[in-house]
């Protein structure tokens, strides 16, 4: 199956206009813009919440291999 052409996209947008109305297909829009946006920005907070837990394992990385360090200079 490929991408559905001209006329049969035509027939699925007849088919949403007829099943939603024509005023509330820019709700429904604005709705999906809503939660794209939303997910889009829980990504991000996301990705920011795993760096910092990455530098945070590699700060207490280089303290345990510093501690180490000076463990064997003190033998």
């Amino acid at each position: 199956m490929g991408v559905p052409s001209m006329p049969e996209l035509l027939i699925i947008l007849a088919i949403v206009v007829l099943l939603f109305g024509a005023k509330k297909i820019p709700d429904l829009a604005k709705g999906i813009g809503k939660g794209i946006k939303s997910f889009k920005s829980e990504m991000k907070e996301d990705e920011i919440a795993e760096n910092k837990a990455d530098e945070k394992i590699e700060k207490k990385e280089e303290t345990t291999s510093a501690d180490k360090v000076e463990d064997t200079k003190q033998a």
